[in-house]
């Protein structure tokens, strides 16, 4: 159940996700949420405050999203796994379009704000904690190393589709490709010459 917290975070999500970081205020965050003006600066007093609770909302969300599909294909090989990553992909820059965008505005605006890269920082370890548990599951013998090569592969193609959508969208065979290619069988599971 929503709070009026999350509602104000996710109004936020809404402005950077539909306008983009500049567009991100207290007076906008109100108005989206349709709430009355001062209710954003009463739960976020500064720009930066409002900043690092998106953070950990996008990043509360996302992972929900992911448990959700996840949980439902119950990826348990490198196929099913690049079959989960790609169902995200496409849900990452159809359903959940805003929410995505919102993420990469923040990326870009940590560029010039040091402050912020703890907190994506922060949000971004636990994303890879969770994630690597995934990897473990489908197969993956070192998920420290794997984990990055997908997921940058992954945050490039979403990016990409954001910036310039295909409506023919289907990264199946090319996470496949990558994942495949990146999670090797067990020593047991490789078939004898």
């Amino acid at each position: 159940m929503a709070n009026r917290r999350d509602d104000l975070l996710d109004a936020a999500i809404t402005v950077l996700g539909e306008r983009g970081i500049h567009a991100l205020t207290h007076r906008t965050v109100d108005a989206t949420a349709g709430l009355p003006p001062g209710s954003t600066s009463n739960h976020f007093r500064t720009r930066g405050a409002l900043l690092d609770a998106v953070v950990e909302r996008f990043v509360t969300r996302e992972r929900a999203n992911w448990e959700d599909l996840a949980t439902r294909l119950a990826p348990t090989t490198p196929h099913e796994l690049a079959r989960a990553l790609s169902a995200f992909a496409q849900q990452a820059t159809g359903p959940q379009r805003t929410l995505t965008l919102a993420r990469y505005a923040i990326l870009v605006e940590a560029a010039n704000q040091p402050e912020l890269r703890a907190t994506l920082a922060a949000g971004g370890a636990r994303v890879n904690a969770w994630f690597m548990n995934w990897l473990r599951t489908a197969g993956s013998t070192d998920p420290p190393h794997d984990a990055p090569l997908i997921m940058n592969h992954w945050t490039g193609l979403v990016l990409h589709q954001l910036a310039m959508p295909d409506p023919a969208f289907d990264p199946v065979e090319q996470i496949t490709a990558l994942v495949t290619t990146v999670i090797r069988p067990r020593a047991a599971e490789v078939p004898a010459p």
